[in-house]
């Protein structure tokens, strides 16, 4: 037996009493008025505009009840939590100064002394909504200014850590699917690089479970390393991590719906799509690329210097030797070939940096060292 039908019950019951209530009050009218000849008692009234009630009762009680509600609670579930605390002080302000106000006011002569206080009431509470959520980043920002400050008076350490904790706590930064299905990202949140929580919408989570119940079995692959990724950063300590059913209604494609939440929360998105970081940064939304971060942090190598490679395949180029570094890049060796499946030290002869990466172009030492 569902909600909602003990509602329509209830509902059923109260309206059906309420009108019987009335009934009765319209036969009585009636039989007191005798210039109206009524062929109805007072208890077929009753009896009659009760059963109208019932049946308005089983009919409308949903839609006074529970599905206001349901809306609501959807409703809520989208606003941040900072918008919402902001707008129920917004309130509180916007009424207290209301409240001051309509003493004078209620002083006038005539409807002004009766009406004003109440628009007071109406209009001092919506400037005070209004006026705190749009200014709500400014407030917090305020606030956190005024708490790190007296945290640094205090001089405790342990203000001083937890102003740290409160640093990263702050931020959020959206995750989007091919950022959790790539992997990477558990190994940098680890090493702490990313300074706030990662915030996982609905729809991702939706989105990479219809990926992993896909018929394709390398889709359906891919979905479930995803799945795998995200519960390891949910069992890490160090990572907070938090699943959130915000939407954005009017929205089906999931990269709008990121870029959307993103410029709402004021936080970055996480992603290795490129599309999705170019159509992040045309509305001026923050984009932390993994790919970017892999190639920034790569080892910087000039021509002149020397490493060791592996050569493990052929180049295009007659003689050519193709070898990779620790990080992945690319390393093509002049002549080298003859050293296949070998250990190979190389002299660094020009770096090329490409949209897709970086390759070096290398020759063996031994070979310099015969030219000279």
């Amino acid at each position: 037996m569902s909600s909602e039908f003990i509602l329509r019950l209830i509902g059923m019951i109260v309206f059906s009493i309420i009108g019987v209530a009335v009934g009765s009050f319209l036969g009585q009218a009636a039989a007191e008025n005798t210039s109206v000849v009524s062929t109805f008692t007072v208890e077929q009234y009753a009896f009659t505009v009760g059963l109208v009630g019932a049946l308005i009762g089983l009919i409308l009680t949903p839609y006074i009840t529970s599905r206001p509600m349901r809306s609501l609670r959807a409703l809520l579930a989208r606003i941040s939590p900072q918008a919402l605390f902001s707008a129920i002080a917004g309130l509180i302000v916007g009424l207290v100064i209301a409240v001051l106000l309509s003493f004078p006011l209620s002083r006038l002569p005539g409807l002004f002394g009766d009406l004003l206080p109440f628009a007071a009431v109406l209009i001092f509470g919506y400037i005070g909504v209004w006026l705190f959520v749009m200014r709500q980043n400014d407030l917090f920002a305020v606030a956190s200014q005024l708490s790190g400050s007296r945290a640094a008076a205090s001089g405790s350490p342990a203000a001083e850590g937890s102003s740290g904790a409160n640093w990263a706590d702050s931020r959020t930064i959206l995750l989007d699917t091919s950022v959790i299905i790539d992997g990477r990202i558990a190994d940098i949140a680890r090493t702490g690089f990313l300074p706030g929580a990662l915030l996982i919408p609905r729809f991702v989570l939706n989105e990479l479970q219809y990926i992993a119940d896909s018929p394709d079995s390398l889709r359906r692959q891919r979905g479930r390393r995803g799945m795998e990724v995200l519960a390891q950063l949910q069992r890490e300590p160090t990572i907070p991590v938090r699943m959130s059913d915000i939407d954005v209604e009017g929205v089906r494609e999931v990269d709008d719906k990121l870029v959307i939440l993103a410029r709402q929360l004021k936080c970055p998105v996480l992603t290795n799509d490129y599309n999705l970081n170019r159509i992040a940064e045309l509305q001026g939304v923050t984009v932390l690329n993994v790919n970017e971060l892999a190639n920034a942090v790569k080892s910087v190598l000039l021509p002149g210097e020397m490493l060791s490679v592996r050569v493990i395949q052929e180049g295009k180029e007659y003689a050519q030797g193709v070898g990779y570094m620790d990080d992945g890049t690319m390393v093509v060796i002049e002549n080298g070939r003859d050293f296949m499946d070998k250990e190979v030290g190389v002299v660094v002869t020009k770096v090329l940096q490409t949209a897709a990466g970086r390759m070096i172009f290398a020759r063996p030492e031994d070979q310099r060292s015969s030219e000279r």
